[in-house]
């Protein structure tokens, strides 16, 4: 396929006015491989490296892993991320940090583009975050929330497990790895209704609009407790909120697996490449 074709009919698909987003302003050190378009909507053709794309790697994060394990037997490709940077606590205090020259080099070698889509995959609909994420707990879908970047980045969904513990057990063996919870409030869930928010949904405004809906159960990625989010957990424990999370990029990934389905729609190979979860969100 013409990667301008691919580019245009994600643009198209996906990137719906009044949607906004910030990345460009974090990496000034790469402007140099950033297309103009990126660096005035945060959003969309990140680096242009090819002019074909006869496959798709899917990622939550352009890390050194799934670049280089991409970069080993491929060319004309395009590596599609939920986001432009790379996401460790260990490494950033505030989490993101930069792709390397030498990893973008290695990119455009060999004619591999990268193609990002932030909020507007956290924006509700078929492959987005909190919608899948869902999905993959078999929460029944109820209405979207949560008021993110010019769109709706959560949903309301009804769990069959009548409790917090039931629940966490269920969010543990789904991500494949411990999870987190903090018992703000009562063990029970009542009437199974719960609030999914994928990411970092352990936020003020995400709290605020959990108490409007009445809802005592947050399920998200980052909960750490840290000076960012010190008044959500304080929020949460006030108003009696349970939380649990299960990590930044366990979260988000089922976007990037689902994403898979739609670009082989569309007459492409697609593979989501697997990372490591940064267990220290919890």
């Amino acid at each position: 396929m013409l990667a301008k074709d691919l580019y245009a009919k994600l643009d198209n698909d996906f990137i719906k006015p009044g949607l906004s987003d910030e990345w460009f302003k974090y990496m000034p050190e790469l402007e140099h491989y950033l297309c103009d378009n990126f660096k005035n909507r945060n959003m969309g053709l990140v680096c242009d490296f090819t002019e074909t794309v006869n496959r798709v790697f899917t990622a939550v994060f352009p890390s050194e892993r799934v670049i280089k394990n991409i970069s080993l037997n491929n060319e004309n490709a395009m590596l599609f991320v939920h986001h432009a940077s790379n996401w460790d606590l260990n490494k950033s205090p505030v989490g993101f940090y930069n792709m390397t020259t030498s990893m973008l080099e290695m990119l455009k070698e060999k004619r591999i583009s990268i193609y990002c889509l932030h909020s507007p995959l956290d924006n509700y609909g078929e492959f987005s975050t909190s919608k899948t994420f869902a999905d993959a707990l078999d929460i029944e879908f109820i209405k979207t929330f949560i008021k993110y970047e010019g769109g709706l980045c959560g949903v309301i969904g009804r769990t069959k497990h009548k409790t917090i513990t039931e629940l966490q057990k269920q969010f543990t063996q789904v991500v494949g790895h411990k999870t987190k919870l903090y018992q703000y409030g009562e063990p029970s869930i009542d009437d199974g209704i719960v609030g999914l928010c994928a990411g970092g949904g352990n936020q003020v405004f995400v709290i605020e609009e959990l108490l409007e809906n009445n809802i005592k159960t947050l399920i998200t990625g980052l909960t750490v407790k840290n000076d960012f989010s010190a008044e959500a957990h304080r929020l949460g424990e006030k108003h009696g909120i349970n939380i649990i999370g299960g990590t930044h990029y366990s979260t988000e990934k089922f976007a990037c697996i689902a994403m898979c389905e739609y670009f082989e729609r569309n007459g492409l190979l697609a593979e989501f490449i697997e990372d490591v979860p940064c267990l220290e969100d919890l």
